[in-house]
């Protein structure tokens, strides 16, 4: 068994890497504290053709896989979690439907703009009342003629504000045995009718743009329908599992970053005449997260793997993103720990890492969703 990345794997690590401390690095700071959505970055990454990483050039891709996606989801991540998380969800969740389930036209006339960064996606399934039971969405969409009129709300939509086009999810009937039939649908978010509300306010990754969104007699041609009609459901289930793997990248990068910054800490910082890393206790402490962020790396890798196999991974994307998003968590925990009061200062980033790190456990499906569908596929009894 071979772990090791391939050269153009490396490449693409290397040059983001790069990339993230000369452009990313000198705003990470002003991106969080003003809550400020990085519109440059986007435009370079763009250029650079990271938007496109997993998606073949016929369609404005990089023609690379989810394994290189992911490392640069990563590099990101470790610099500034919020344009990491609104690079993950541009791509996840904005343009990957698109290539898995979109037809030939809906990917030329959406895909490609969107891989070649010339504009941003969105992906709009929560609602108020249908957040982990996303079967209970309440959003609607009547056939009229050749075309849907969608009406319903949505919200914690990542880059609503600057996206070109949403795919929403929306019930579309009821099949034969009486349950809601959901199907997506490509909205543009110039569309009349469509509210895209002031951004929320948030704990952490607070230059990534969250809005909720609202549509009122939204009309979109029956050609906006994402793929097969009845298998929206199916579609957003996948889209969710794939968007896992980079949400556990993410944090990764997150934990890294607080798990280093502790690492160097412990060296310059003296205590009873010794640096503080030759205490046990801090020693321990450092150890664990060593330990606890290779192994979500390792998850994290084998579910980008299985996925590029084109095999099942529902499972193990579950388990990468449950361990890495707590792993991180812990790490960044710890790190602040270590810091002690200058960890809780904004000036060390501790605080930051901290409050960004805190949403990998929540969006994408929470913790305790992930513990539901490793229950699930392991063949657990449902309840």
């Amino acid at each position: 068994m071979d772990f090791s990345l391939t050269k153009e794997q490396r490449m693409v690590q290397e040059m983001v890497r790069d990339f993230a401390k000369k452009e990313i690095e000198p705003l990470a700071d002003e991106i969080d504290q003003k809550e400020r959505f990085p519109e440059e970055i986007f435009k370079k990454l763009g250029e650079l053709g990271l938007l496109g990483i997993p998606f073949p050039e016929e369609y404005g891709g990089s023609g690379g896989d989810t394994i290189s996606y992911i490392l640069a989801v990563k590099e990101i991540g470790k610099i500034c979690g919020s344009t990491g998380l609104s690079y993950a969800a541009a791509v996840s969740l904005g343009a990957s439907p698109l290539y898995a389930f979109g037809t030939e036209k809906q990917k030329q006339e959406h895909l490609i703009p969107l891989a070649e960064g010339k504009s941003l996606g969105a992906f709009g399934l929560t609602e108020p009342n249908a957040g982990s039971d996303a079967g209970g969405t309440r959003t609607k969409a009547e056939k009229k003629g050749d075309h849907y009129v969608i009406n319903g709300e949505k919200c914690w939509i990542t880059n609503a504000q600057f996206a070109r086009t949403i795919i929403v999810t929306a019930v579309n009937g009821v099949d034969e045995k009486g349950k809601k039939k959901i199907s997506a649908f490509i909205v543009p978010t110039d569309a009349k009718g469509l509210t895209i509300r002031t951004p929320y306010k948030k704990m952490g990754v607070r230059g990534s743009n969250t809005t909720e969104i609202i549509l009122e007699n939204v009309e979109v041609p029956a050609e906006n329908i994402l793929g097969d009609p009845d298998k929206g459901f199916h579609q957003f289930l996948y889209t969710l599992d794939g968007g896992r793997i980079s949400i556990a990248a993410l944090a990764l990068g997150i934990g890294e970053a607080a798990y280093e910054a502790a690492l160097q800490y412990s060296k310059e910082r003296k205590q009873f005449g010794k640096q503080i890393g030759s205490f046990q206790a801090i020693q321990f402490k450092l150890s664990d997260m060593a330990m606890e962020l290779e192994l979500a790396e390792n998850m994290i890798l084998k579910a980008a793997f299985l996925k590029d196999a084109k095999k099942p991974f529902k499972k193990q994307a579950a388990m990468a993103k449950l361990f890495a998003s707590e792993a991180a968590t812990r790490a960044c925990n710890q790190s602040l720990q270590i810091h002690g009061g200058y960890g809780y200062m904004e000036e060390y980033r501790i605080e930051r890492y901290l409050r960004d790190a805190k949403l990998m456990e929540i969006g994408e499906g929470t913790s305790e969703i992930q513990r539901l569908v490793i229950a699930r596929e392991i063949g657990c009894p449902r309840g």
